[in-house]
């Protein structure tokens, strides 16, 4: 097998292809040919070579069976999603989510009839939460945003004895971070735009999974929703893929130097982040994770409405939405992510007023700490 950095840039292992070329072909058909093919990959997609492919790429660097990519994130979680709940099934979704993915579960669920519950993040949980009628499980680890972690073998051996098929979103681990499939787990999802896209400039989705009687029902639902990926943004992800491993592996050093800072600051009363030993789930992390990531949350000691002060005073990190990308961005999630749920409903998550997320992005990690440092003087 070969190592993740050579993966990423050698996915399938071709060679002189295409009259030498060294990088991928674009084929912006929409008509193919089909006569005399075994088998119509994608059906009732357009541009299916290139999909195909970076499908296929990224079943390789999740270790997976067979892989398939969308023009989103929320594509491949609804995909996802629906291929395996009908109507009066239930889901179980752990307690943290991205805010879209919860959005979906409490306005598009129930109108095709299809309940869920909330788990917390822990064996007993998920055990508390079965229905008889459970057919999906749905895990968000590292969650947004205090990164807590789910400890994945334990959930995927429980939905397993009882017929439940368990997706995980590894947005926030990426593939070099995190092989949920390894630990049993059926399907993997990503919004790509993230870490594998890496520059906060291409939107996109991915779904891998290691078995392949789960590929029909998610071609077939896939095929029907439509969320097809041109040609063209299939070879700028597989031209980004290509680095992914110097980039996140960058970003893993970066994020624990400025937790390491943030943890000693005097400003600073909480810093959550899986790679510190003060994290609840840091035990769990260790067992599942090979790095912790980009992404870091942390709360100020001042009065919330002085974090608009605090961000406008950061001259390298800047105040954005989205993450994963070589741009260091920081968020409050109150303002953001979170501001659809009611005060009460974001403290019982753990959600204070004044916390931000930060995106650690490729930038120089001294010059990085010099710049939250000048940002919390001026505000304190």
């Amino acid at each position: 097998m070969k190592k993740l950095e050579t993966l990423c840039v050698h996915p399938t292992g071709e060679k002189d292809q295409f009259k030498g070329s060294v990088t991928a072909a674009i084929f912006p058909s929409a008509a193919y040919n089909y006569l005399d093919q075994e088998e119509l990959q994608y059906p009732g997609f357009y541009s299916t070579y290139n999909q195909k492919r970076l499908g296929q790429i990224m079943a390789e660097l999740e270790h997976g069976n067979w892989g398939m990519v969308f023009s989103s994130g929320m594509a491949a979680i609804s995909t996802a999603i629906l291929s395996f709940a009908q109507l009066h099934d239930h889901v179980i979704f752990s307690r943290d989510l991205y805010g879209g993915t919860w959005k979906f579960a409490e306005q598009e669920l129930p109108k095709r009839g299809i309940s869920c519950s909330y788990a917390d993040n822990t064996l007993a949980g998920f055990q508390a939460a079965l229905k008889p009628h459970t057919r999906v499980i749905y895990i968000e680890t590292p969650a947004n945003p205090l990164l807590n972690i789910v400890p994945l073998r334990e959930i995927a051996e429980f939905a397993k004895k009882n017929g439940i098929v368990t997706i995980v979103d590894n947005t926030f681990a990426s593939p070099v971070n995190q092989l949920p499939l390894l630990h049993a787990i059926d399907i993997v999802i990503h919004s790509g735009t993230k870490y594998l896209g890496g520059h906060n400039d291409l939107p996109f989705g991915a779904l891998v999974s290691s078995n392949p009687e789960h590929r029909e029902p998610v071609f077939s639902t896939a095929k029907l929703y439509g969320g097809s990926l041109s040609p063209y943004q299939c070879y700028l992800v597989e031209r980004s893929l290509k680095t992914l491993a110097i980039r996140v592996k960058r970003q893993n050093e970066n994020a624990m130097k400025l937790a390491e800072y943030l943890s000693g600051h005097a400003a600073v009363n909480r810093v959550y982040y899986p790679g510190l030993t003060s994290h609840p789930d840091h035990r769990i992390a260790l067992q599942q994770m090979m790095g912790f990531g980009g992404i870091l949350s942390f709360e100020l000691h001042v009065n919330p409405e002085k974090l608009i002060l605090f961000q406008k005073r950061l001259a390298i990190i800047q105040p954005a939405l989205s993450l994963g990308g070589v741009e260091s961005l920081i968020c409050s999630p109150v303002a953001t992510s979170h501001r659809s749920l009611s005060a009460e409903q974001r403290h019982q998550l753990g959600i204070q007023d004044n916390l931000l997320r930060l995106s650690v992005g490729i930038e120089d990690g001294d010059d990085l700490i010099a710049d939250l440092h000048s940002a919390i003087a001026a505000i304190t």
